[in-house]
């Protein structure tokens, strides 16, 4: 997508407003959806290619390895990302993208309107507010943003101001849909915000694919989450012997009760594949 495409597209959300819908166009031959699930340790980045080859990069992780993940799933000479969300400013999801920003041109950024003063929140900041041509949104529960072949991602969360709550708290929560198939991205989200989402949404929370929230903490992915998503894989995104014993025993236990596979990347990035009718899981 050419930026000046992008910023009619991005301008139109914030002048009509009414279903927040961000528009993508579609521009080549229509493939399978693609989600990976990022190696890039303690932390989240999870690389989305639409059927019609739009890009979008949820998250940074904690440092520049997002910059190797995304090559190695780009290509060296792939430079151009349609939309980057950050789904809240912790360093484990964002300390990555003020690097992504230097080196990828991207045509829109979405995030939550969580307040944060630490240098990767600040670096984040700058980088989106100079790189040129980059348009910039705050997301909103009712935002539909359509990436191409029939693939939209819902905003879920916020539905509200989250300045000033804990971050984890302010998560941008967002279900990916491709035809009869689906995908629960939930950053940090905690059991208080899977349970309002619940009382909001209940059946229509299912997904093929749940990343479980804040990599496994027993904080997140609570057991009324898991009935209502109803995952058949369940992600950690988490690093190998990392200090904080994720992902939580609680968690395990919970998702093989639920009879979901877990996957982990630990083991190195996790990636799906859609046709519209089934998830995937490719090697």
């Amino acid at each position: 997508m050419t930026r000046r495409k992008a910023a009619l597209l991005l301008a139109c959300v914030v002048l009509l407003g009414l279903n927040g819908a961000l528009l993508f166009a579609m521009t080549r031959a229509s493939e399978p959806l693609r989600v990976s699930f990022l190696d890039v340790g303690q932390g989240d980045a999870i690389l989305i290619e639409s059927p019609t080859g739009e890009q979008i990069l949820i998250d940074g992780g904690p440092d520049r390895s997002v910059l190797r993940e995304l090559t190695k799933r780009m290509g060296p000479l792939d430079r151009s990302l349609d939309l980057v969300i950050a789904t809240h400013p912790d360093k484990d999801h964002i300390a990555g993208l003020a690097d992504v920003f230097a080196r990828y041109d991207v045509d829109a950024f979405l995030d939550s309107d969580v307040t944060n003063d630490t240098s990767y929140a600040q670096a984040l900041t700058y980088a989106a507010s100079t790189e040129e041509g980059v348009q910039t949104v705050t997301a909103w529960r009712g935002m539909r943003v359509h990436i191409g072949g029939g693939a939209y991602l819902d905003v879920l969360f916020p539905d509200r101001g989250v300045e000033f709550v804990e971050s984890n708290s302010g998560s941008v929560v967002v279900r990916l849909v491709y035809g009869e198939t689906a995908f629960m991205l939930t950053g940090d989200a905690p059991t208080a915000i899977e349970k309002w989402l619940v009382t909001l949404d209940g059946e229509s929370l299912e997904s093929d694919v749940l990343k479980a929230g804040h990599h496994g903490s027993r904080t997140s992915t609570s057991e009324g989450w898991m009935e209502a998503v109803s995952p058949r894989f369940v992600v950690i995104s988490a690093g190998e012997d990392n200090s904080y014993g994720h992902p939580h025993a609680e968690v395990v236990e919970r998702i093989q009760a639920s009879g979901a596979q877990m996957l982990s990347t630990m083991d190195g990035a996790v990636r799906f594949q859609s046709d519209g009718n089934s998830v995937v899981r490719k090697k």
